[in-house]
């Protein structure tokens, strides 16, 4: 085997190994085999090119045109020319998975469903990666660079499976970058001729390389590259503070035996996908459950409490966890004194919503469940264990409706020594304004209970806070601060806020995350939907115990003991688990059901969707990392497509969901444009229309497509109350169709490939250029 065929061989294996890392991501993992195929044909077109030998970029565009009608042919072949040129059809089709895609993956949480957006993300992914590692360490002979690639395809992969993705891939990544050194190390000792090895076992004092015995150079490169890998495995486990090492799971999720009852609970942030399913517009159902209780609106079901404020996040503490008891112990601090009723709830979870922990109205006195389930006393959750997970569970919760009185609660004690450190620490990065604005607020406020009530009201009604779900969801100090002085963002944002303002005012406070009651149906159960996810912060009173309140406006229920009057009602008799069929999760309810009417006033209710993951699960947002790292290779590698890419993108938006009359015009007379027919805006829509059949010579439905768009574009412009007209999506792929048909092979190709309308490219920089220069001396003269 020559050196050079050796060295493309432990490129593509090393590209493979190192993208094995992204095999946990999705499941079933079989796109493995569709990329390792696809790269080993652009990887041997590499080879063979440079056998003959070309020129390095004739080269790299060989890979490149190899590899782009290989995902032609996998992705698009019924939409390609002759099945394997990727014809406008085939880049609009593998665009429009690119978009499914990128929706699955803002949807699934990990492991997301091999769908086939995701499916051409991966493959294209690797593709990518593979090329650039065979660029760099093949034709331009730089194996040590070709790391950086190799590096950035598992570090995205380590960080999207929740700081690490295990042992093995580290191995397999890092076993494949020395197989590649050490295979560039042989090729260049091969070009010295003979070396000196030593003394051998044979007895000889040298030996040939490529004799088939290690030589002295390359046993020693092997033994340094073990020595490595072996150190950055081992030293981490060692050093203090790094207990899980380079490979530790971090926040991975339950610990300890399936068979035993002990163990712990390890540090978790369940906000990473909260922000992502408040924006969906579309809701599902996650469980659906039945309740004795008269009133459900103080029935928050809570999912984890989140204790540790280190100044960049909330995240819940490491806990010792348990087997669950028959029944939970009396919850800390909540005094005989204070009203309290049993409500029994019995739920349903949908098997699309599958996520560790239980969710359960606060505080639980008794879970009846199956599976293998533990118990966290100290937060009063149920979280899985040995990958048991919600879904499809069925359970009944006995739990508490703790109804304090305003005068029980402002006549409150002091907490316990221990609870009050633990509960009341803030970081030394916390910005003065916090706690400046939290004095401020409840100034004149007599006692903890009135200086909370405050800060729920100054939040909720008097301080001119926002609802927004666009604000970006930092959790930091800064962002707190931010936060308070921008004055809008969504229920992270006000549940952290206002758990940091009390701990800065000396009161106990954490944050817990879970859903709202949800919205009763007609046949007496209620539905919780993806959108009831929720965030609310839980401050101590002794007597009460952990205590809710609402700061965010427009979502949930201001508890009662906020308010002037305490609450009356109680729970009917005990509920009995139903099995009827409308008691079941249903995969799509309506938006009316399952939208709460804070959420149907905002306007953010939509039409109901297939399941999704939970409200709490990593993935979502983060995997479009790997989306923005291929297309922005592929954009890279592909500019001589940079007309007929930003056509296509164009096209797409125009037709999109959001186009209209005008752009669906702009669009149609783009596309005549692209073949030929120069735009003429001084004349009328209607003349347009004429002229744009005329020239195009287009009959029939074509035709009347070009009228009727034109016509909605006039009643658009000039009438007072223009009707909405569905179909023109389908009117601008008619009439483009139309023009494909009529022109010769030589248009088309022109209109593919050179696209007249991109001359506004040119036009857009143009301006823009112009108007640099016109202020550009006026700048120069002030400065």
């Amino acid at each position: 085997m020559s050196g050079l065929t050796r060295l493309t061989l432990a490129a593509w294996a090393a590209s493979l190994m190192a993208a094995g890392a992204l095999l946990p991501l999705v499941k079933p993992a079989t796109w493995i085999f569709t990329a390792a195929f696809l790269l080993a044909l652009q990887s041997g077109t590499g080879m063979l090119c440079r056998r003959v030998p070309l020129a390095r970029p004739l080269t790299v565009g060989a890979q490149l045109l190899v590899g782009v009608l290989a995902l032609t042919v996998v992705f698009a072949r019924e939409q390609a020319l002759l099945g394997f040129l990727p014809g406008p059809l085939a880049v609009q089709h593998v665009a429009e998975l690119f978009r499914l895609g990128a929706e699955d993956v803002g949807t699934y949480a990990i492991p997301a469903p091999d769908t086939e957006g995701i499916r051409l993300m991966l493959v294209a992914g690797v593709l990518a990666i593979g090329l650039l590692v065979d660029v760099l360490a093949v034709t331009f002979r730089r194996a040590a660079p070709a790391g950086l690639p190799l590096l950035a395809l598992y570090s995205v992969a380590a960080g999207l499976s929740g700081g690490g993705a295990g042992r093995l891939w580290f191995v397999l990544a890092a076993a494949g970058y020395l197989l590649l050194l050490l295979a560039e190390g042989r090729d260049r000792l091969s070009a010295w001729g003979r070396v000196f090895g030593g003394a051998q076992r044979s007895g000889r004092s040298g030996s040939l390389v490529g004799t088939g015995t290690s030589f002295a150079p390359v046993r020693t490169g092997r033994r340094i590259g073990a020595v490595a890998m072996g150190t950055a495995l081992v030293v981490p486990l060692v050093l203090p503070g790094f207990s899980g090492g380079l490979l530790g799971t971090g926040g991975g999720g339950a610990a300890g035996g399936g068979g035993g009852g002990g163990g712990t609970i390890a540090a978790v942030n369940p906000l990473v996908s909260l922000q992502d399913n408040l924006r969906q517009p579309e809701d599902f159902e996650v469980l659906r459950y039945r309740t004795n209780a008269l009133d459900n609106s103080d029935l928050y079901l809570r999912l984890v409490a989140l204790d540790q404020f280190d100044g960049t996040s909330w995240k819940s503490s490491v806990r010792p966890i348990e087997a669950v008891p028959k029944s939970l112990p009396w919850p800390d601090g909540l005094a005989q004194s204070v009203r309290t009723a049993e409500v029994t709830s019995n739920f349903v979870a949908s098997e699309g919503y599958d996520q560790k922990w239980l969710p359960m109205p606060f505080p639980a006195a008794r879970v009846d469940i199956e599976g293998r389930w533990r118990f966290e006393p100290a937060g009063r959750m149920l979280v899985g264990d040995d990958k048991q997970t919600t879904k499809g569970v069925r359970y009944q919760v006995t739990s508490l409706d703790v109804q304090p009185t305003a005068e029980q609660l402002a006549a409150a004690g002091p907490a316990p020594d221990a609870l009050l450190r633990e509960y009341t620490k803030v970081p030394g990065s916390l910005p003065a304004d916090v706690k400046s604005t939290a004095l401020e607020v409840t100034k004149d406020a007599a006692n903890d209970y009135e200086r909370a009530v405050r800060l729920q009201d100054w939040f909720s009604e008097d301080g001119g806070f926002r609802y927004d779900v666009d604000v970006t969801s930092g959790t930091g100090t800064e962002a707190i601060s931010r936060f308070l002085k921008d004055k809008k963002g969504f229920c992270i944002h006000f549940s952290f806020s206002m758990a940091a303002m009390a701990r800065t005012l000396g009161i106990p406070a954490r944050v817990a995350v879970g859903f709202m009651p949800g919205t009763s149906q007609s046949d007496g159960s209620v539905s919780v939907g993806i959108r009831d996810a929720h965030a609310w912060p839980e401050l101590y009173f002794e007597g009460a115990g952990w205590t809710r309140f609402e700061p965010t406006p427009s979502r949930g229920f201001t508890p009662a003991y906020t308010r002037q009057t305490s609450p009356t009602t109680g729970p009917t008799g005990p509920a009995q688990p139903s099995d009827a069929a409308s008691a079941q999760p249903s995969a799509a309810p309506s938006a009316s059901e399952s939208c709460p009417p804070e959420m149907r006033r905002l306007g953010e209710c939509g039409q109901p969707a297939t399941a999704a993951d939970d409200a709490s699960s990593g993935g979502g947002t983060d995997f479009l990392k790997v989306a923005a790292w291929t297309l922005a290779g592929l954009l890279v590698l592909a500019l001589p497509l940079t007309p007929l890419l930003w056509r296509t993108r164009v096209r797409a938006r125009r037709l999109g969901p959001s186009g209209g009359p005008l752009t669906v015009w702009r669009e149609i007379g783009d596309t005549a444009w692209d073949y030929g027919l120069e735009p003429d805006d001084a004349q009328t829509p209607r003349r347009t229309a004429e002229r744009i059949v005329r020239a195009g010579e287009l009959t029939g439905a074509a035709a009347e497509s070009v009228h009727r768009v034109a016509g909605a574009v006039e009643e658009a412009l000039y009438a007072p109350s223009p009707r909405p007209v569905a179909g023109l999506a389908e009117d601008a792929a008619r009439v483009r169709t139309a023009f494909h048909a009529n022109a010769t092979r030589g248009v088309r190709l022109r209109a593919l490939l050179a696209p007249r309308s991109a001359a506004r490219l040119h036009w857009s920089a143009s301006t823009k250029w112009t108007a640099l220069k016109t202020r550009t001396p006026g700048l120069r003269g002030t400065l």
